[in-house]
C-alpha cells in the first residue's frame, strides 16, 4: 500500500526536477505552440500589362509557411527563407498559374519591409513551339513548368495584417523555343499568424 505514495512523490520529484534543470539551461517552453503556417495572402493583379494577354485581371493567394529553422542573430535570420504555395486565376480565361518556391523578407523599418521569392510554376498557358499557331491574344510561353519570381514593397498595418506591392515574373529562362513569359503586377493583403 506504501509503493502510490511512494511511486507518486518519485514521479513529482522527477518532473519538478526536469523543469529546474530546463530552466537552468536556458529553456523557456513556449507561450504559444507554433504554426506551420506563417502567413495567408490573398489579392489581385493585372495580367502583363505588355502582353497579348493585357487588359485582364486575376485573383491571387499564397500561403507561406514557418522558416525550417530559426537563427538567434536578426541579420542572419534574413538568409533563412520560407517556404511557399501559391496561384493566380485568371478572370478572362488568360494564363493561370499555381507555383512553389522560397521567400526571402528584409525588414527596412518596423513596418516597412522588402520581400523577394524564387520557385518555379505550372500554367494552363500557351506551349506551341511554332509561331503560326500561337493565338494572337495568347503569350507564347513555350513550356510548363516555367521559372517564377517575384518581388513585393510592403507595410504593416499591425501586428498581424500587411499590405504589400507585387510584381512576378514566369518565363523558361530560354529553355524553350517559345519564351515570351508572363509579369503580372499587383497587391496584396497578408495576414501573419
Amino acid at each position: 500500500m506504501r509503493v502510490r505514495p511512494i511511486l507518486g512523490s518519485g514521479v513529482a520529484l522527477a518532473l519538478l526536477t526536469g523543469a529546474v534543470a530546463a530552466a537552468d539551461f536556458g529553456y523557456t517552453p513556449p507561450s504559444q505552440p507554433m504554426s506551420f503556417v506563417s502567413e495567408l495572402r490573398i489579392g489581385g493583379s493585372a495580367q502583363d500589362p505588355w502582353s497579348p494577354e493585357k487588359g485582364s485581371a486575376n485573383l491571387t493567394g499564397e500561403i507561406l509557411f514557418a522558416k525550417p529553422f530559426t537563427t538567434a542573430d536578426l541579420f542572419t535570420s534574413y538568409f533563412v527563407p520560407r517556404p511557399h504555395l501559391g496561384g493566380s486565376l485568371n478572370f478572362r480565361g488568360d494564363t493561370s498559374f499555381g507555383y512553389a518556391g522560397l521567400s526571402w523578407t528584409v525588414d527596412i523599418t518596423p513596418r516597412f519591409f522588402v520581400e523577394a521569392s524564387f520557385g518555379g510554376g505550372l500554367h494552363n498557358g500557351n506551349t506551341q513551339s511554332n509561331p503560326a499557331l500561337i493565338p494572337v491574344d495568347r503569350s507564347a510561353l513555350g513550356c510548363s513548368p516555367l521559372f517564377r519570381e517575384s518581388g513585393s514593397i510592403g507595410y504593416r498595418l499591425s501586428q498581424n495584417w500587411s499590405v504589400m506591392a507585387t510584381v512576378e515574373h514566369l518565363s523558361n529562362a530560354g529553355a524553350c523555343n517559345q519564351n515570351r513569359g508572363l509579369t503580372n503586377v499587383g497587391a496584396r493583403l497578408g495576414y501573419t499568424f
